[in-house]
């Protein structure tokens, strides 16, 4: 029989607690050792309690599970619990098991549990889990997970028409409708794939499927007038980009 690893849950809803309060319960692998309800108590009872695997939700008040990863002393096997998908990239960087999306099933976590038990997950595994997380397919992400109100939606990125970013937030323009993200856009950059979203502007995204046309201004900058009726400049390296495209 294999041995018990101590387990610890860092997760700031209430309900998501004991769900997987719940599943650790149900896996005799699995001894649960602790619970923390935010960042800055998951770090120190971590690092105190030294568990073999901790399962991380990634929001979280005061410190975010990200930060909390980066900042232990103590580094155990951890299982990301979230719903945003787009934080699977950074989570696999970080060595993580696995990256399990709000709503799992209980069949999911076992399986994140099965991939722990193995003595040291192949690339195959992880590659495999990165795209069940993501939507991941040929290295680009086909969705995103955004939050509106309470409720959560997942995005198509081929209904994008641009993304558009401010100090704090990334903007998604999806038809009518705008979600903000709290995820650079550099690193949204990183996910979508090149031959379809441009860079136009540091703060600008644009998904040229959405492009109705483009025209050059007094400045031989490109103006790109979307579908939508919206007028996006490009900057000269982007425009210089552009003409260099045409045929």
């Amino acid at each position: 029989m294999s041995k018990i690893k101590t387990a610890f849950i860092a997760e700031d809803e209430p309900l998501a607690r004991e769900v997987l309060r719940d599943a650790v319960s149900n896996r005799p692998e699995l001894s649960l050792i602790g619970e923390a309800a935010d960042g800055v108590s998951a770090l120190t009872q971590i690092n105190l309690l030294k568990p073999d695997v901790v399962f991380m939700d990634i929001q979280m008040p005061e410190m975010t599970g990200l930060e909390v990863l980066r900042r232990l002393s103590h580094v155990p096997e951890i299982v990301f619990t979230t719903a945003y998908d787009q934080y699977a990239v950074t989570a696999f960087e970080l060595h993580a098991i696995d990256y399990l999306l709000k709503p799992f099933t209980i069949e999911r976590f076992d399986a994140a549990v099965d991939r722990l038990l193995e003595a040291a997950p192949s690339v195959q595994v992880m590659e495999q889990a990165l795209a069940q997380a993501t939507g991941r397919h040929g290295g680009h992400i086909e969705r995103i997970l955004v939050r509106d109100r309470g409720h959560i939606f997942p995005v198509n990125v081929n209904d994008i028409a641009y993304l558009k970013a401010d100090a704090k937030y990334t903007a998604i323009i999806v038809g009518d409708k705008t979600h903000l993200v709290r995820l650079g856009i550099s690193e949204l950059e990183t996910k979508l794939d090149p031959a379809r979203f441009i860079r136009i502007h540091r703060s600008l995204l644009v998904n040229l499927d959405f492009v109705e046309s483009m025209k050059a201004d007094e400045q031989s900058q490109l103006r790109l007038h979307m579908r939508d009726g919206s007028v996006l400049l490009a900057n000269r390296e982007a425009s210089r980009m552009l003409r260099d495209m045409s045929i």
